[in-house]
């Protein structure tokens, strides 16, 4: 329950449009889907992988935000607003990262290998950002709104959109 509690303080702390613990708890999206992620994923880790993706498959419905439950993910993630949110199966996300809305962090092969973004902490990867295969985000980098990114990013740094990071 403190999990829970800490996750809900992240959203209140980071958005002053949050007025209560209660509104962000079941009114926002992302702590929906990361709640269910969170099911999904202990599912899939006891190789249960029909009712995990089937959780995920609704998540995915009552959110518009898709969390492959195989992807790994820290304590405090922010998803703003959410929809077209798509983390894929071997997607790692560190701790306290904002993701905004049509943000993808997905692959460039099918090989059964890790071929999703490797996401620090504190990072914040901005609207309709695509970072592409397995690259790594250094800790506290900003990703900027509509970049693609498909190279390794430094800790620390911020791309734009205009520098098309490939």
């Amino acid at each position: 329950m403190s999990s829970i509690k800490t996750h809900i303080q992240a959203y209140l702390n980071y958005d002053p449009a949050a007025k209560s613990f209660w509104e962000v708890l079941l009114l926002y999206p992302g702590p929906k889907a990361v709640g269910l992620y969170c099911l999904a994923h202990c599912f899939y880790n006891k190789k249960f992988y029909f009712i995990a993706r089937w959780m995920s498959e609704c998540g995915r419905f009552l959110t518009g935000i898709e969390i492959h439950p195989g992807a790994k993910i820290g304590k405090c993630l922010v998803i703003d607003h959410g929809m077209g949110v798509v983390i894929g199966e071997t997607a790692e996300i560190g701790d306290n990262c904002i993701i905004f809305h049509g943000v993808t962090l997905g692959g460039l092969k099918f090989d059964p290998v890790k071929r999703h973004p490797t996401v620090g902490s504190r990072v914040l990867i901005g609207t309709g950002a695509k970072i592409l295969g397995p690259v790594t985000v250094g800790d506290d980098a900003r990703i900027g709104a509509n970049a693609v990114v498909t190279k390794n990013v430094e800790p620390n740094t911020t791309v734009k959109l205009n520098e098309f990071h490939r």
